[in-house]
């Protein structure tokens, strides 16, 4: 067996034996198959004016730490990687203004704000607002008004977005930790798609999102956001920069118009887009920052478990929680030797569930108006709000409004587990 392979291996084994339950051995079974078979494996507008330099904040120094805490880089980086990291680190704090690219319409100046707790990359209190209009022949998502996403903050008040009156369906989401994300970049679609084949109990199912990566072009396996619209990072990036910040870059070329009002972006958008242009020093862009950021930045470690964590994590099997929640999937072959045929204890299979009641009513990408991504439990403890829209408090309220393919589950927490039982299943997800 390949040396890399080995090792990976040694770190799941590690962490699947903490983890003390009867599932451990068949995860790293699992994981060990998928590490062997990896081993084969624009009409832009010209503006008036130059983007004006970001606002950056003041370097952080790369001190030693114990262990990895949240917000820590992978370990086993390279000296260039280290630097990638912090480089896209700085990056991920900098503000922007309306003389830098902002706007016209945006929802925040700062990828760190929507993602700073309990450390830069994580999530926070904000909320985005997506709308769309339901009708028997379809969801419409209101694009030529500005749809799905509002943006609700702009460079002028004049230029302010408002939800349209024909509106029928709306709903906030929180934003998705980012703890681990290259790890899951790495994960091959083949894995994802043979989780979709997998015999599941409980009726579950699960799909792959298929979507068109902007980046490449190319058809891929959608992993990231909570409908798994994006195949990769610097796809993610260059979405959220110009969605969530209005600034335009070689991904997403084309701005935003208020509510679709062609007059007002024309009026507001003063900066020559792509606003977001590569630096030839460095040959990258802000996006592709973020992306090294998002990519070497490491999942929160396992905790160390109690006698009731441990007794929670047989409990998580027993319920049935593991058919969605799978606890390990592979890395491929990959540069990065931090990547590179890594074992990923997730717990997710990132697909896409039929969720019922708890779905958003929004159609998006491949994922229809009930369909949910798995969301990715690593790091739960970090979390003081749960769900997409993050009307859960508790895990164990969480547990509890899950639905559709989730109820068989869901059910079995409320109806068959003591107080003290499910108190044992939400310590052991307290260390995760």
């Amino acid at each position: 067996m390949h040396r890399k392979t080995s090792k990976a291996l040694a770190l799941g084994v590690a962490a699947t034996v903490a983890i003390g339950t009867g599932f451990a051995q068949s995860q790293i079974q699992q994981s060990q198959t998928q590490l062997q078979s990896t081993q084969s494996d624009s009409g832009t507008q010209s503006r008036t004016r130059p983007r004006a330099p970001r606002i950056r904040p003041p370097a952080i120094p790369n001190l030693p730490r114990a262990g990895i805490a949240f917000g820590d880089p992978l370990q086993g980086l390279t000296a260039d990687e280290l630097a990638d990291f912090t480089e896209g680190l700085e990056e991920f704090q900098s503000q922007d203004t309306a003389e830098s690219g902002l706007g016209p319409i945006f929802n925040n100046v700062s990828c760190v704000i929507c993602h700073a707790s309990p450390a830069v990359g994580g999530v926070s209190a904000n909320f985005v607002t997506r709308f769309g209009h339901s009708a028997n022949r379809g969801f419409d998502p209101m694009t030529a008004a500005g749809g799905s996403l509002l943006q609700d903050k702009a460079i002028d008040p004049a230029a302010l977005e408002s939800i349209p009156r024909d509106a029928n369906v709306t709903t906030r989401r929180i934003t998705t930790p980012l703890f681990g994300a290259g790890l899951i970049e790495a994960i091959p679609d083949s894995t994802i798609m043979d989780n979709a084949n997998a015999r599941k109990p409980d009726g579950v199912s699960g799909k792959v999102s298929m979507v068109q990566d902007a980046a490449t072009g190319q058809m891929r396996v959608g992993r990231f956001g909570w409908k798994a619209q994006q195949a990769s990072l610097l796809t993610f990036a260059g979405d959220a920069y110009l969605n969530e910040m209005g600034i335009t870059n070689r991904v997403f070329p084309t701005e935003n118009a208020p509510n679709g009002n062609m007059t007002l972006l024309a009026k507001y958008d003063l900066v020559d887009d792509p606003e977001d242009q590569t630096d030839p020093a460095s040959g990258k862009a802000d996006i592709d920052h973020f992306a090294d950021f998002m990519r070497l930045l490491a999942p929160p470690s396992l905790l160390a478990l109690s006698d009731d964590a441990k007794a929670g994590a047989a409990l998580f099997v027993t319920t049935g929680c593991q058919a969605c929640h799978q606890a390990a999937m592979a890395t491929g072959a990959n540069p990065v030797a931090a990547l590179d045929r890594k074992v990923v204890m997730l717990f997710s299979d990132l697909l896409l569930h039929d969720m019922g009641s708890l779905g958003d009513g929004i159609v998006q990408g491949s994922a229809g108006a009930r369909e949910m991504r798995t969301s990715p439990l690593w790091g739960l403890r970090g979390r003081n709000a749960f769900l997409h829209d993050g009307r859960a408090v508790t895990v164990d309220a969480a547990i509890r409004m899950h639905d559709g393919e989730a109820a068989p589950a869901r059910d079995r927490y409320v109806n068959r587990l003591s107080p003290a039982l499910q108190r044992q299943l939400q310590a052991f997800l307290d260390s995760i």
